[in-house]
């Protein structure tokens, strides 16, 4: 199978190519930069969809970049990292002769509102409430294909929590300051924290672009990329703590997150989602990691 990867080159890219390439597949990144096994977005718009079986888009500038303030030009460049390339291989899917059997785009759970009793399914209604709900309702609608495309492929939406995994994302940032023993809770810490372990997440993908159930126009199927495990931050911070061997007794305020990150983005650290993989355990997929014990002792070695 040829998979075409949109934001191929960041930390989940990495991994999705690397287990695909594992399993005998042809990947080709679309990339800012062009290289071998690579065309740039400007390749994709103007020469259109390279031959392919499956499509993913994992673009987007990285939300909790420590690099950039909080501010109008940083917003800017969140939404149009993601809704700009998701548009842009809708389009292409769209006008290709050859369109392919499956077109996953990856969002995220900030669509569900934080609540410390809700649960939300796949099949929990919504509506947006604030910047970064508004920005995965935007988001996902960029990627929609029109009617008659999506009769013969298949459009997926996977909707991640925390991204976990020893060479990326959210522990890239948390390893050194538990290390040194200088970890906590965030906030409360009662809020939940729906995670998942990078490998779940690119074996999901992969398991989507796999031979399945047929195109549900005009309807993506949308599918929760977290573990079955539900657990809060406090749970998260003491698992890593003992898997660690450090202790975990600077919490971070809330306040402080505020000031340091901005409100509209501490809300990610600081509230949570109770978020079921209802539709995900359907399709039969099989969890590497379904619980903190084992994720994170793959993640540090322990």
């Amino acid at each position: 199978m040829r998979v075409l990867i949109g934001g191929g080159t960041g930390f989940v890219g990495r991994e999705l190519t690397r287990l695909l390439g594992n399993s005998g597949h042809e990947v080709t990144l679309i990339s800012r930069t062009p290289g071998p096994g690579r065309i740039t977005w400007a390749q994709l718009a103007s020469d259109g969809l390279p031959p392919c079986e499956g499509a993913v888009n994992l673009a987007g500038e990285n939300l909790l970049n420590p690099m950039r303030w909080w501010n109008e030009s940083y917003k800017k460049d969140l939404f149009s990292s993601r809704i700009d390339t998701a548009k842009t291989l809708a389009q292409a899917i769209a006008a290709s002769p050859n369109p392919p059997r499956s077109w996953v785009q990856v969002t995220g759970v900030a669509c569900y509102k934080p609540s410390l009793t809700a649960q939300y399914t796949e099949d929990s209604e919504w509506m947006p409430f604030d910047l970064l709900s508004r920005l995965v309702k935007e988001w996902e609608a960029g990627a929609l294909l029109p009617e008659d495309v999506a009769q013969s492929t298949k459009q997926v939406v996977v909707r991640p929590g925390v991204v976990l995994g020893r060479n990326g994302g959210a522990m890239k940032q948390m390893l050194l300051p538990f290390w040194l023993g200088l970890g906590g809770t965030l906030g409360s810490g009662t809020q939940p924290f729906p995670w998942i372990h990078v490998s779940d997440l690119v074996g999901i993908i992969a398991h989507t672009l796999g031979p399945g159930s047929s195109p549900d126009a005009p309807v993506p199927q949308v599918l929760n990329g977290v573990a079955p495990a539900h657990n809060t931050n406090h749970e998260f911070t003491k698992e890593l703590g003992r898997a660690l061997r450090r202790p975990t007794i600077f919490p971070v305020p809330a306040f402080v997150l505020n000031a340091l990150l901005g409100s509209e983005r501490a809300v990610v650290l600081t509230q949570g989602q109770r978020v079921s993989p209802k539709r995900t355990l359907e399709t039969g997929y099989q969890y590497q990691y379904p619980d903190l014990t084992s994720a994170l002792k793959e993640i540090v070695g322990s």
